[in-house]
This record gives structure tokens, sequence and C-alpha cells, in this order.
């Protein structure tokens, strides 16, 4: 059984009421910790730990190298215990041990990328119009940064936020999801090991209608983001005008996967799988709604129903195990519930819609591989981020048809779709509407390049220089060096 705490102003900490949170394994439902249940009142003692290490400006004063040298260390920290922070990963949120170790090395290069970035910007020299001045542009860290986390990603999705703001010389208030606290807390102890000063990191467990309301409303806190729900994320923004703070937010997406006939069919095929499966298809940028062209639609779907009948389902500590649970029964009933609307609206399913009657996973949030044809772009099976191992397909004809239907949505986070015909590359990437479209692939990401979505997935990116980038001010400084008198007022006295 693991006791987790906060950790506020440099020290681990119950929370003020002393409430708890039983966190489960989704799994078997199994307890595999305590942590405390944070409220506004914590929240409030985290921000005003960080306002105080922002403002005495020690942090944000270090010299950038040194900064990127912490920051270096935690990859190394992260690299060291790599398998403990994987099981952990995999305990917390069911996935499978091996997807978590690819997150934490993932994880690890993620806050390398960030600790080289740290000194690399020395302000931009501009051409001034004034003789004898000088004008240069600067990025200063932007302050106190309140940074919400999703469960689906616990770790990858924090480092996105705490690797920059600590690089750009922030102050942090993390809030993980309040069902998958595990490694946060686990990096937030290795930060400690690096040694960064008191107040720099903070991480407050609890609820988001308490911490996260906390974080989102405080005239304290300079910076928010968030990645999760678009309802939230909402809310979030509305929050964020008292004071007017930085918003930056990653609220998913519903993002098409389009077969063209004269694709690489074996391939595109296992992308098909690759691009819905991993985590139980719990991933913003999942390739749910796939779009096959009329030629090889049929031979596609029955080639995609065979593959998806024998992926194995089980532990993630298991080898042979390919999909884990969903991470809750509240999950679990969503995305169940979205099974009768499709049928009624005329889809059908071909494979899985239901829970597994495996009875070594009935104590778990399993959900079957799911098949869904007979689809169409006013559907709200095709419409809604399902956020499970759910598969649609629609039919399409013609690529002037398929780019007006992908595009038919109010996200825009990813897309990706397959030809062998270079200027079909060149027209279709254009034409869709998406903050990252993939050619020949799904669902590759690298720290180098930014992440983010157009519409209502979201604000901002994450990520790459920009991700940097995000948790600066800019500010324009002007010297003048022989100053003269303008003369202008009372001299001539009237």
């Amino acid at each position: 059984m693991i006791k987790g705490k906060m950790f506020i102003n440099g020290s681990w900490v119950d929370s003020v009421s002393g409430k708890t949170r039983e966190i489960i394994n989704p799994y078997d439902q199994s307890v595999i910790a305590v942590v405390p249940e944070g409220s506004r009142e914590d929240a409030a003692l985290a921000i005003k730990a960080a306002r105080a290490a922002f403002d005495n400006g020690k942090w944000a004063s270090t010299p950038a190298c040194d900064r990127g040298r912490l920051v270096y260390k935690l990859a190394e920290l992260i690299e060291r215990d790599r398998e403990e922070l994987a099981e952990l990963e995999s305990l917390d949120t069911g996935k499978t041990v091996e997807e978590s170790r690819w997150d934490m090395d993932d994880i690890a290069g993620i806050f390398r990328y960030f600790a080289g970035l740290a000194d690399k910007d020395g302000g931009e020299v501009i051409a001034s119009p004034v003789p004898d001045s000088a004008s240069v542009v600067v990025r200063e860290p932007v302050g106190v940064c309140g940074q919400i986390s999703p469960w689906n990603y616990p770790l990858l999705q924090a480092a996105w936020k705490l690797a920059p703001a600590l690089a750009a010389g922030n102050t942090v208030v993390m809030k993980p999801s309040e069902i998958t606290p595990l490694t946060a807390i686990k990096v937030t102890q290795l930060a400690e090991e690096c040694g960064f000063p008191q107040g720099v990191v903070n991480l407050v467990l609890g609820p988001g209608a308490e911490v996260g309301a906390e974080l989102s409303e405080s005239v304290d806190v300079d910076l928010i983001s968030f990645t999760g729900g678009i309802a939230t994320g909402k809310t979030i923004m509305r929050a964020a005008t008292s004071n007017v703070k930085k918003v930056a937010l990653e609220l998913g997406g519903k993002n098409p996967n389009i077969i063209f006939d004269d694709a690489d069919f074996d391939v595109a095929l296992d992308y098909a799988l690759n691009a819905v499966f991993f985590h139980a298809g719990q991933i913003c940028s999942a390739g749910a709604r796939l779009m096959l062209q009329g030629g090889i639609h049929d031979r596609f779907v029955e080639a995609l129903k065979a593959r998806m009948e024998k992926i194995v389902m089980g532990s993630g500590f298991k080898k042979n195990t390919e999909m884990g649970p969903l991470i809750s029964a509240e999950h679990l009933a969503k995305v169940e519930s979205y099974m009768p609307v499709a049928v009624q609206d005329g889809a059908k399913i071909i494979l899985g819609g239901k829970r597994p009657s495996n009875r070594e996973l009935q104590k778990g949030f399993f959900f079957e591989p799911t098949l869904i044809t007979d689809c169409s772009s006013d559907m709200k099976i095709v419409q809604e981020e399902v956020f499970g191992p759910v598969i649609t397909v629609e039919r399409f004809q013609t690529e002037e048809e398929v780019v007006r239907l992908a595009n038919d949505t109010i996200y825009g986070l990813s897309a990706g779709f397959w030809t062998r015909d270079p200027e079909r590359m060149e027209r279709v990437s254009r034409a869709l509407k998406f903050g990252t479209v993939w050619i020949n692939d799904f669902n590759v990401y690298f720290v180098q390049a930014p992440w983010g979505g157009y519409k209502q997935s979201g604000l901002g990116r994450e990520l790459g220089h920009v991700g940097l980038e995000e948790y600066t001010e800019v500010k324009h400084i002007f010297k003048n060096y022989s100053t003269k008198a303008l003369n202008w007022f009372g001299v001539s006295g009237g």
C-alpha cells in the first residue's frame, strides 16, 4: 500500500482537512494507494509558496545554464528510476507496462530537450529608428504556473508542462488527476532530490472542482495550463478572467484516419489498429474516426475485424497483454452508453460493443475492441470523443468529399491519411484543418515539434521552441545613449 503526500513550500504534507482518497487499480479495483484529498485551502497554500518563490527573484534570476542543469538532472533521475515509474504508471492507469516504459523514455527526453533550450535565447536585437540607441526583445518567465494534467498519460502530460516551465524560470503548482497521482508524487520526490529551491515545485492533490478551480481563479497565478475535456476547458477559460492570466488548453480531438485506395493496404491496416488501441483508446489523438475510400472499404473492414478479434486483453503486467482496461467505472459506463445511440442512429456494431465475458476480466473496467460500420459524419458516435477502444468507419469516394467530411468537426487536434500520390500528399495536408497532420503514419510525436489543435481542441502549443515560449512574456527594452531635450512643454511661456 502506497502512502502519498502533497508537496508544498518544500515540505511533504497531508491535506489541511485531513481527508484522503483511495487510489484504485483499474485492472481489478484493488486499492493501491491512499493519498491526501486536497481542497481550495491546500491549493491556496501552494500558490502562496510559489508566489513567494517567484517574487523573491532567486529562481527566475538563476543563470539559465544553472536552471538547465537542474532540469537535465531531473531527466537523469527519471531515467534512473524508469522501471519504478513505469510500474507506478501502469498500476495507476491499467495500461501495459511496456507502454509505460516507452512513456518514461519520452519523458526523460522531454526534460533533456528543454534543459538544452534553457540558455539558448539571449534576446533579439532589433533595428532602432532612433540615432545612438539600442533595442532588444527579451523573454522573461511568466511567473506562477498552475498545471492541471489528465489521467490518461499522467506523467507524460505533466512533463510537457513542467519541463518548459522550469527551464524558463517559473514556479509551478502541479495538479495531477485525482485518480492517477502516483507518478506525479514520484517525480516531485525526484525534483526534491535534484535540489530545486523551496517553493519552486509544488504538488497539490485533489479534485478539479476544488484544487483546479482555485488555480484557475487565483489572481496570484499568472498562467494556467490544462489538458482534459472541453467542458472543463471552457470553465477554466472563464475563471482565468479573474486576472486575465495566460491560458494554454489542450482539449482533445476527434481525429480522422483517412485511407485512400492507393495506400499500402497492409501497413495502413496495421496503423489503423495502432492509432486506436494503445491504452484502450484513451488517447486524445486516437484515430478513432476511420475513413475508407470505396475501392478498399469492404476488404479493409474485413481484415480489420479479423485483427481486432485477436487483441489480447488483460493485466498490463502480463507479457502477452496487448490492451488493458479503461480508467474507471464511470468512464466505462460513458463508453458503453454510446453503443445504443450509435445503433439508433443507423450504425452497425460488427464487433465488440460490450464488456468482455471472460471471468478473469470481470473485476476490471474492460471494454471489448469495438468496430462500428455504416457511420456518417452527423452521428453522435462520430462527432463526439468516445475515448475508448472504438473505431467508427465512414465510406467516401473522392478526395474533395473526404476533406470536407474530415473537417466537419468542432475539433482540430490531429489527422492522418494514407496515399502513394505525392501531389495528393501536398493537397490534402494543406486542406486538413488540424494542428498535426500525419502522412502515411499515425500518432507519431516528438519533443522538437509543437503539439496543439485548431478550433475547440484548444489554445496554444506544447513541445518544441513554442512550448517554451508559452511560459515566457515578451519584453522590449530600449536604450537611448544620447537623449536630447525636446523642449516642447512650458518653454515659450504661452
